[in-house]
């Protein structure tokens, strides 16, 4: 049985030998963090036996079993809990921005990016569960990216207020980390919030990863972790990314997340996929395809425009059939009102003047979705090629004053389409050199 291909528009992409081999290793990483797959590796039940990660969790006195999930890993993965817990499930909620019936669990869809009211009624139906734990319980989260907007319980301040601040956030290309210091303040359900609603159930939290680096304080904001961020952290970030004044609101009473040890005394928080299982999945493929493979970085981060040409050096110097892998998340700084595009399309846009013959690059946000509904792009000599016949001048869609990269690729034919992975590990890059 041939397998069907995650990138819609293959046959559309793979004019070449160079190009079916990058679209080929891309396909091998995303068959790595496929969710259903990750859950079914790292979760096993049998004779009334729990096992994570191999080992060994003891269901002794536990009376109820109930699943909470949050991002946009969330639907499958609740999906696959409910088919290997069966019975022993008593319940239990998914928030994800896509929706499906399930058996045992309750399935909610929010907004994302940005919250909107149908966020805040979800996220206080997941709070009002999980103010019902008892101790004799169990509450297996599953935690992916994606959670931050989702989870929307806002303080003495508005929605539209949080929607306003995030808006700049992105227009000021924050990275995720200071990003989410300060979503972590601006929310009663994230920054360990959900693990003290759970207390004094046991927790068990199944993170999957889309922050390099992998801390796991940061990833959809912790909602089940303790946070070591204050306040004061969060005020600072804002006045250094001058918020306040370019949003043009007064100051908000930001929220102090829970820092009694307490309520995290019976939570276990443990990664079960990072873009880390992506980059070794391709780096294997890439060597079965007859390349030497290097995983560069797990921690890509900069300013996109700037990334591009620097990729695209690094793989001028490195000898023929050599595929370079990056793995992270780079961001964008709008100076005027956004066009169209992603981080990934823009990366791989800002590199085309600098790929040489036999060279190709693919830059590709795991989720499916790069800011459109595309997920990233690819570009080599022939994307340049489509571009000078069409008359596109990539430096004006680059520019600060447009920001189109959607459109170029859409035009060049070189976005890459997807739709919805049900996955999400931040972006993975392939550098490729025939």
């Amino acid at each position: 049985m041939i397998k069907a291909m995650r990138v819609k528009n293959y046959t559309t992409l793979a004019k070449t030998a160079l190009r079916k081999d990058a679209l080929g290793i891309l396909e091998a990483g995303l068959d790595a963090i496929e969710t259903t797959k990750v859950v079914k590796d790292a979760v096993d039940f049998r004779d009334d036996q729990l096992f994570i990660q191999g080992k060994k969790v003891s269901l002794k006195g536990v009376k109820r079993v109930f699943v909470v999930g949050i991002g946009k890993c969330a639907l499958e993965a609740g999906a696959t809990i409910e088919r290997i817990l069966g019975d022993r499930l008593a319940g239990g909620i998914v928030l994800d921005v896509q929706g499906r019936k399930l058996h045992r669990i309750t399935s909610l869809v929010g907004t994302h990016p940005f919250m909107s009211e149908t966020n805040i009624d979800v996220t206080r139906e997941i709070i009002n569960l999980l103010k019902d734990m008892r101790k004799d319980d169990l509450v297996l989260f599953l935690v992916s990216g994606g959670g931050s907007a989702l989870l929307c319980q806002p303080g003495n301040f508005t929605c539209q207020d949080e929607v306003t601040i995030v808006r700049c956030l992105f227009a000021a290309g924050v990275p995720i980390k200071e990003m989410n210091t300060i979503r972590k303040h601006l929310s009663y359900a994230r920054g360990g919030w959900l693990a003290k609603y759970a207390y004094p159930a046991r927790v068990i939290s199944l993170i999957f990863s889309d922050v390099p680096g992998d801390d796991i304080e940061f990833i959809a904001s912790g909602p089940t972790v303790r946070d070591t961020t204050t306040i004061a952290d969060a005020k600072k970030l804002l006045n250094k990314y001058l918020i306040w004044k370019k949003c043009y609101l007064q100051p908000l009473s930001l929220i102090e997340t829970p820092k009694e040890k307490k309520y995290f005394t019976k939570v276990t928080n443990q990664i079960v996929v990072s873009n880390k299982t992506a980059l070794i999945a391709m780096k294997a493929e890439a060597r079965r395809r007859g390349y030497r493979a290097i995983i560069k970085t797990a921690t890509l981060a900069g300013e996109a425009k700037d990334l591009g040409p620097k990729i695209a050096k690094a793989l001028a110097k490195e000898r023929p059939r050599t595929v370079l892998l990056y793995g992270g998340e780079s961001t964008v700084a709008l100076i005027h009102k956004p066009g169209k595009g992603g981080r990934n399309q823009e990366l791989v846009l800002a590199a085309l003047p600098y790929l040489k013959k036999g060279h190709c690059l693919i830059s590709f946000d795991t989720d499916g979705k790069d800011n459109t509904d595309v997920g990233g792009a690819i570009g080599d000599v022939r994307t340049v090629r489509a571009a000078e016949s069409l008359r596109l001048d990539p430096a004006r869609y680059l520019a600060t004053q447009e920001n189109n990269s959607y459109f170029f690729f859409q035009k060049a034919k070189d976005f890459i389409r997807t739709g919805n992975t049900g996955a999400n590990v931040s972006d993975i890059l392939i550098a490729i050199k025939e």
